[in-house]
């Protein structure tokens, strides 16, 4: 038998290298997130393992799973303990070593193989770890599986069988590249910033560009778990404004950036501007929506209105179909609705039939990129970006709120709302419009400024966006009015930036 998991251990006893440690708050709603070592020790890896065989035999699949890690300096180490755990659960496990997500989920395809776990604390900063997993190919653990893997894990109710076994599969990556390459022909000759951040992408990204005939500038491909610069994560700031500068300094037509697992991408033009992801998504359903007139489009509830609104998607017959923020929940819909495609606000993109296999890959993204600016060879991504209707939107906006709390919390945001808009309570000058719940609450008013407030699914924070197309100052008073109501709440603490 495997020793039941505790939540909490004292680190350097005997206790801690005997005992499990699995803090119960790491099971998200579509991943894994843990601070190793002080939340998630190597045998609380390897009942994860366990548990996650236990799934699978549960859920009748076979019992056979592709892994990989992202660099940083434990990565293998636990992707190590979690093989352990697979094994004795039964699981026949293909390692394709140093990995980025996306290449995780083409090992499905490419080897066969039903399951995948991918070990990877995504764009968290170092010390954090995690796993992302599905067995259903291509889409990725939602709340009901990980809700009862939570159970079988913290039970410690594990179903050990004989028949597991190890396959390192070697220069797995050269495979990866050789799909994304395939068919992609450009004519028009690019300047292109790959911006890694230190991240894996920078194994395999700045390859990929070189290959497909794009002339490289490398930003932070040098692979560095210690990320002496910033975290990898095209979504935050201190990211976008170092390719802004090295897309002013080398002339570059486009700046790329990837997240410290490769499954998301970022923009910024010609100019140095940096384009904020659902932007960059209506950029592309408008190239794409030329050959597929009538595609539907998946789109995360902190995304701009212009899915919805922009008159050329409207002239091409295009169906915005507004959903739950994360990439497991999106994955799924654009699945189970046959969209052509499903765009978050974070900068995860899915390209499916014919344009990709429906999971999100940072890579892929920036082949569509080129691919759009390859089409329009008259016009700069600066130009594309500039023939959209105008609007003021703000980044992804996070302020702090524990992991216990935090539904909670938007919970009473949300409950507050409603009462305002069924008493006729005036918001930001007048009543509000329309009030969306299907992932915490969207709050519009009458000239379509609206705001956003959510909570985070893999960090101890609430999410808050705000946007209006009627103006700047509309906006700021937007992101004033609803933090007003968001300080009602003592929990609720400072920002990761603010506008």
């Amino acid at each position: 038998m495997f020793p039941k998991p505790v939540s909490d251990l004292k680190l350097n006893t005997y206790a801690y290298e005997q005992t499990p440690l699995v803090k119960p708050t790491g099971f998200r709603e579509y991943d894994a997130r843990w601070l190793f070592e002080k939340e998630l020790n190597l045998m609380g890896v390897q009942a994860l393992g366990l548990g996650l065989g236990t799934l699978l035999h549960e859920m009748g699949v076979p019992l056979e799973l592709a892994t990989g890690h992202d660099y940083r300096a434990y990565s293998a180490s636990i992707k190590l303990a979690m093989i352990t755990g697979l094994m004795g659960a039964g699981v026949r496990v293909h390692d394709i070593g140093l990995a980025l997500s996306p290449m995780a989920y083409f090992a499905q395809f490419e080897l066969d193989v039903p399951a995948v776990a991918m070990v990877t604390a995504s764009h968290n900063d170092n010390g954090w770890t995690g796993v992302k997993m599905g067995a259903q190919r291509p889409v990725t653990f939602g709340p009901e599986e990980m809700g009862r893997l939570k159970e079988i894990v913290l039970s410690g109710k594990f179903r050990l069988a004989d028949g597991g076994s190890y396959r390192f599969v070697e220069n797995f990556g050269a495979r990866y590249l050789d799909d994304l390459a395939r068919g992609v022909n450009f004519t028009r000759k690019m300047k292109v910033v790959a911006a890694c951040g230190n991240g894996t992408a920078g194994a395999f990204a700045p390859r990929l560009l070189e290959r497909l005939g794009c002339e490289v500038v490398p930003l932070d491909i040098e692979l560095d778990y210690t990320f002496p610069r910033y975290n990898p994560n095209p979504e935050d700031l201190e990211m976008l404004h170092a390719m802004a500068d090295k897309v002013r300094e080398s002339g570059a037509d486009v700046g790329l950036g990837f997240d410290g697992d490769g499954d998301r991408c970022g923009v910024v033009d010609n100019n140095g501007d940096e384009i904020f992801a659902d932007k960059i998504g209506v950029m592309l359903a408008r190239d794409l929506s030329k050959t597929y007139p009538g595609a539907r489009f998946v789109v995360d509830v902190k995304s701009t209105g212009l899915f919805a609104t922009d008159p050329v998607l409207i002239e091409r017959g295009v169906v915005a179909d507004y959903w739950k923020t994360g990439h497991s929940y999106i994955k799924r819909r654009v699945s189970e609705t046959k969209a052509l495609a499903g765009f978050e606000k974070s900068g995860h993109f899915f390209f499916n039939a014919p344009v990709g296999r429906g999971y999100d890959d940072g890579l892929l993204t920036a082949i569509h990129v080129l691919e759009m600016l390859n089409r329009n060879p008259d016009k700069s991504m600066a130009q594309l970006y500039a023939d959209l209707p105008k609007t003021w939107g703000s980044p992804t906006m996070s302020p702090h709120c524990g992991d216990e709390i935090k539904y909670g919390v938007v919970e009473k945001v949300t409950a507050r709302f409603q009462a305002m808009q069924a008493q006729g309570v005036p918001f930001l000058g007048g009543p509000i419009r329309d009030l969306v719940t299907v992932n915490g609450v969207r709050v519009t008013v009458g000239d379509g400024t609206w705001g956003l407030v959510r909570a985070s699914s893999n960090k101890p924070e609430l999410v808050v966006v705000v946007e209006s197309p009627a103006s700047e100052a509309r906006m700021r008073e937007m992101f004033k009015a609803l933090d007003e109501v968001l300080r009602e709440n003592p929990e609720v603490g400072a920002y990761n930036q603010t506008i």
